[in-house]
């Protein structure tokens, strides 16, 4: 869940992106060789693991800028409100 992996170190987050990246080139193999069905349907649930810590990795490293340039002259056009 989201809210769990919000709580967790960035140290934490990059190894359980790494472990979940190595999985997936494993059940990808394993699609190529004729793997089991179960293995199969797991390539869809790790992509979407890969991508929700991918997503919070991005909300704490904005909202950390965010802070950094809080009150200051110039912002990056990533972080101005349009």
């Amino acid at each position: 869940k989201a809210h769990e992996i919000r709580t967790k170190p960035k140290a934490e987050l990059l190894k359980q992106l790494e472990d979940l990246k190595t999985e997936l080139a494993q059940l990808r193999v394993a699609k190529q060789t004729g793997g089991a069905a179960s293995k199969l349907c797991k390539i869809k649930v790790v992509r979407r693991s890969i991508a929700r810590v991918l997503t919070v990795l991005n909300m704490k490293e904005k909202s950390n800028l965010r802070k950094l340039y809080k009150g200051k002259k110039y912002k990056p056009l990533s972080l101005r409100v349009t």
